[in-house]
């Protein structure tokens, strides 16, 4: 199917093919590295995927420091780190093109990374979400899936539900454990979702006091002890009552979990790890299904003792999918909302978010060398 670019503002008329061919991107807040996967989208009645290349590049010590201390710089600065990001982000998207060798592709979609969340403020920002990545990687680039709905009044996440919702509804719910635990929840045709808690965020912060970059199956955090009144202290902060929507950032763990941790830093750090799993099984616990199966990807999902622990709590079945699910399943999630921007179709629901309306987010920038032709085509190389 032809698409003028130049005309392009409403594609849900125009774009009729069946099957799509995506690369989702997701950096998240642990740092672990950029996920990117190669997904084919079809439908019929409803969608199916196909993972058909996935790869995960760790972020090095200069990019941890970089990115962990992004909040911290001055306008001009955090402008500066836009652009090298940027540029990162697209080297890693054309080598993988290149190594996969790609050749069916309709669209990049790429979550970038957080900088700054607070949606009470109406203010987010992932940087790499720029006409200059389009322009390096030489397709099409759907990004910058937040700051619409923040600006329509929500909480711009959790993001992921629309896709939980239709490629995952098989499970009673989809619970992610990265850098924050958030989860999903299918009833009837509506979906309740939000952000549960902090997860490696806390615990790769502790893991690196021992030198370590995470506490890989939770097996120091086993070792140790509960501490009671760290304890019952996480268990009163005031984000557990909150009704949904919600949503979690950094700046929630650098004021309310880290300030707590601070104050307990004499207590073994293999406690603190026992005692934060512990608390953190429990909040996880509190909000599953009371049965059925739920649907556990992410990191955290390879930290044994912390599945264990939700498991002890609750009626309801963990079910923790293949490796290539566990890893990519968020990098799958944000190809498939970017398919579903380029047909103008909704990928975000004011149910979940808060916004004042359902509505299709992300930026679609086209790269220069395409809008400078007459048209592009969008599954030209099917």
């Amino acid at each position: 199917m032809k698409i003028n670019f130049k005309n392009k503002l409403n594609l849900s008329n125009e774009v009729k093919t069946d099957s799509y061919f995506m690369i989702g991107c997701m950096s998240g807040t642990s740092l672990d590295g950029i996920d990117v996967s190669y997904v084919k989208f079809t439908k019929s009645i409803e969608w199916a995927f196909q993972i058909l290349a996935s790869k995960t590049i760790g972020y090095n010590k200069a990019w941890k420091n970089k990115l962990s201390e992004s909040n911290q710089l001055s306008p001009a600065a955090l402008k500066k780190l836009n652009n090298e990001y940027t540029d990162f982000l697209a080297s890693i998207i054309v080598d993988f093109i290149a190594k996969e060798n790609i050749k069916l592709l309709d669209a990049v979609a790429s979550h970038g990374h957080t900088v700054f969340h607070q949606p009470e403020k109406a203010l987010t920002l992932q940087i790499g979400n720029s006409t200059h990545l389009a322009d390096q990687i030489g397709w099409p680039v759907i990004c910058d899936f937040r700051t619409q709905d923040v600006a329509m009044g929500g909480q711009g996440a959790p993001l992921v539900p629309m896709g939980d919702k239709m490629l995952f509804n098989n499970w009673r719910a989809c619970v992610n454990l990265g850098g924050f635990s958030n989860i999903s929840i299918f009833q009837n045709q509506t979906v309740l979702a939000y952000d549960i808690c902090a997860v490696n965020t806390v615990f790769n912060f502790l893991a690196n006091r021992l030198n370590l970059p995470y506490d890989g199956e939770g097996k120091i955090a086993e070792k140790g002890k509960i501490i009671p009144v760290l304890f019952e202290e996480l268990a009163r902060l005031s984000y557990y009552s909150k009704k949904p929507p919600k949503s979690l950032g950094v700046e929630w763990v650098n004021e309310k979990i880290f300030r707590i941790l601070d104050a307990h830093d004499k207590e073994d750090t293999q406690d603190l790890m026992h005692t934060y799993t512990i608390h953190i099984a429990q909040e996880i616990a509190k909000c599953l299904p009371e049965e059925g199966s739920v649907l556990f990807t992410g990191g955290g999902a390879y930290n044994t003792f912390l599945v264990q622990a939700i498991q002890k709590k609750t009626n309801a079945k963990i079910d923790i999918p293949a490796p290539e699910l566990v890893d990519f399943k968020e990098a799958l999630i944000f190809a498939f909302l970017g398919l579903l921007k380029l047909r103008g179709s909704v990928n975000c629901l004011a149910s979940v978010t808060g916004a004042n309306h359902d509505h299709s987010t992300g930026k679609i920038f086209i790269p220069k060398s395409h809008i400078d032709s007459d048209s592009f085509y969008i599954g030209s190389l099917k």
